[in-house]
C-alpha cells in the first residue's frame, strides 16, 4: 500500500532506490547477496584441486551456474522495474528466464547423481534432461504469458504462474520423491536410496516458498503493516534461496555417498551433450523472451497493461 518508487524512474534513480527504503529494497538485497554466496561456491568447487579436471563434477557445476543466474536475474528484475511499464513486463520476462534455466540446471546432477537405482539407464532416465528442457521452454513460455491478462484476470495470471514453475519443479524431483517413497517407514536401511537431511530441508523450503508466493501471508491479515519489512515476497526470496542451498548440499551428499555405487554405471550425459543442451535451451529461452517483448513493444499506448492499471470502467466499476 506504500513506499512504491517513482514509475518512471532513470537507471541510476533505481540503483540508487536499493539504498533508500521502499517495498522493493528487500527484495533486491535478499537476491542479490546470495547471488554473491553462490557465485563463491561455484569458484570454491571449480578451484579444488582436480576438481574441474574429474567428469563426475561436471553436472555439478553446470547446476551452479543458473543457480547464480537467477538470484541476479531477479535483483536485476525488481531494481529496474520501475523504469516504466514496458522496462518492468521485460524485466521480470528475463527473471523467468533464468528460473527456467535453473529448473533445468537442477535436472543435470539429479540425472547425474540421485536417480534411484531401478531407474538408472531406463526410458525414464534417458528422456530426464531432454524433458526438462521441454519444461524450460512451457515455463518461460506460460510466465511471460501470465502477465499480460493479469489487470483483466488476476487470478488466472497467478494460476498460470503458479502452475508455470511448480510443474517444472514437480518433475525434477521425481527422483526424490520416488526414492522417499521406496524408504518411508524403513528407517535407515536404505541403501544407495537413502535420502539425506538436506534433501528434506530443500524440499520444506520448496514448500514454504509456494505457500508464500500463493497466500501473500502476512500482508493479507494485516495490510499496510509489512510493506517494507516482512511481506510475503522477501520471505519468498528467502525460502527460495535457502532451499537452493540445501539442494546444493543434498547433491553434494549424493555426490559423495553413491560415487562408489555409481562408479560402476555407464555416465548418462557427458560434458558435451550437457553444454549443447544448454545452450540450445538458452537460445530457445531468449528467442521466447523476445517474442513476448516484440509483442509487448507493438502494444498501442492505450493497452491498460502499459498503465498499471483496469479500464476505466472497469475501474469506476470497482469504486462502485
Amino acid at each position: 500500500m506504500s513506499g512504491y518508487r517513482h514509475p518512471t524512474s532513470s537507471a541510476l534513480d533505481c540503483v540508487l532506490s536499493s539504498f533508500q527504503m521502499t517495498n522493493e529494497t528487500v527484495n533486491i538485497w535478499t537476491h542479490f547477496l546470495p547471488t554473491w554466496y553462490f557465485l563463491w561456491r561455484l569458484l570454491a568447487l571449480a578451484g579444488g584441486p582436480g576438481f574441474r579436471a574429474e567428469p563426475y563434477h561436471w553436472p555439478l557445476l553446470i547446476f551452479l551456474l543458473p543457480a547464480c543466474l537467477y538470484p541476479f536475474a531477479s535483483c536485476c528484475a525488481h531494481t529496474f522495474s520501475s523504469m516504466s511499464p514496458r522496462a518492468r513486463h521485460i524485466c521480470y520476462f528475463l527473471d523467468y528466464g533464468a528460473l527456467s534455466l535453473y529448473s533445468l540446471g537442477c535436472a543435470f546432477p539429479y540425472a547425474a547423481y540421485s536417480m534411484p537405482a531401478s531407474w538408472l539407464h531406463g526410458r525414464l532416465h534417458q528422456l530426464f534432461v531432454p524433458t526438462a528442457a521441454l519444461n524450460s521452454f512451457l515455463c518461460t513460455g506460460l510466465s511471460c504469458y501470465s502477465r499480460f491478462p493479469e489487470l483483466e484476470s488476476p487470478g488466472l495470471s497467478k494460476v498460470l504462474r503458479t502452475a508455470a514453475f511448480a510443474y517444472p519443479f514437480l518433475f525434477d524431483n521425481l527422483p526424490l520423491f520416488y526414492r522417499l517413497g521406496l524408504c518411508w517407514g524403513r528407517g535407515r536401511d536404505c541403501g544407495q536410496e537413502a535420502l539425506s537431511t538436506s534433501h528434506g530441508y530443500h524440499l520444506l523450503c520448496a514448500l514454504l516458498t509456494g505457500f508464500l508466493f500463493t497466500s501473500h501471508l502476512p500482508e493479507r491479515l494485516a495490510p499496510g503493516h509489512f510493506d517494507y519489512i516482512g511481506h510475503s515476497h522477501q520471505l519468498f526470496h528467502i525460502c527460495a534461496v535457502l532451499g537452493t542451498h540445501f539442494q546444493l548440499e543434498a547433491v553434494l551428499a549424493d555426490m559423495g555417498s553413491r560415487r562408489a555405487w555409481l562408479a560402476a554405471q555407464e555416465p548418462a550425459l557427458g560434458l558435451v551433450g550437457t553444454l549443447v543442451t544448454l545452450g540450445l535451451v538458452v537460445a530457445g529461452n531468449l528467442l521466447i523472451i523476445a517474442a513476448f517483448t516484440a509483442s509487448l513493444l507493438r502494444a498501442p499506448g492505450s493497452c491498460p497493461l502499459l498503465h498499471g492499471g483496469p479500464p476505466e470502467g472497469g475501474t469506476r466499476a470497482k469504486h462502485q
